[in-house]
């Protein structure tokens, strides 16, 4: 099967995980990614995907955003990518697998760097962090949701502006890789796979939201990208 398919139906999977819990879609993409991509196109590849699956799964939403977030995470998202895209020169691409499954495993597993995150629970300050993390490791959805979850109980407010917030993050991060110069174009047929796969898996994962155990859900994703993020340091170091 060639890899544009396979990748269209991972994007349509990974983009219904985060239909349907809000997060996990992204993280469990840029995982796979190094399967198939070369490593300089692993992050803008993941980008376009990431911003087709967020903004189709907040227009799917829309009557739920909440809009009083976006201008403080707009500010920050702004100065965040424009720091951490000139350390993106001083980074070397062998790397990046490395310092996306060291991100994994910490923002699952370590009780101290979620404590250190939340120090800066603002949507300022997770703008800033998210969008500028999300040029070196890719996916960074986590670091919002977080916020999200302490101020809003409805599951669909939180799921749809989320999403909004992502795309934002996704948008800052192409912009970004355009102006370093990457090619889009040369992926032109693999993106177009995953546009489709990551459209219809938002639409999916919106549908089934209210059918599915989030709790058993998570559970099971966070074992799948524990197992992803080992094998992506491994192959980073040896």
């Amino acid at each position: 099967m060639p890899d544009e398919i396979i990748l269209g139906l991972l994007t349509f999977l990974t983009s219904t995980v985060a239909g349907v819990v809000g997060l996990g879609g992204g993280m469990l993409l840029i995982a796979i990614l190094p399967l198939f991509l070369p490593l300089n196109a692993i992050i803008p590849v993941h980008g376009i995907t990431q911003m087709s699956s967020n903004i189709s799964r907040a227009y799917f939403g829309i009557k739920d955003i909440q809009f009083e977030v976006v201008p403080k995470f707009i500010l920050g998202s702004v100065l965040g990518v424009s720091l951490f895209a000139f350390l993106l020169s001083y980074i070397s691409l062998e790397y990046v697998p490395l310092f996306i499954g060291v991100y994994i495993l910490l923002n699952l597993w370590s009780k101290r760097f979620g404590e250190y995150i939340k120090k800066y629970e603002s949507y300022f300050m997770a703008g800033f962090f998210q969008t500028g993390l999300s040029v070196i490791v890719g996916a960074t959805g986590p670091l919002t949701m977080a916020l999200l979850l302490k101020d809003y109980e409805d599951k669909d407010k939180v799921v749809a502006t989320g999403a909004l917030l992502m795309s934002i993050t996704h948008t800052a991060k192409i912009f970004v890789f355009a102006i370093f110069g990457f090619m889009f174009f040369e992926y032109i047929y693999i993106m177009i796979f995953m546009i489709v796969g990551a459209v219809a898996g938002s639409y999916f994962g919106t549908k089934i939201r209210h059918k599915i155990d989030g709790k058993k859900f998570i559970n099971v994703l966070k074992i799948l990208l524990t197992l992803l993020a080992i094998r992506a340091i491994y192959t980073s170091l040896f």
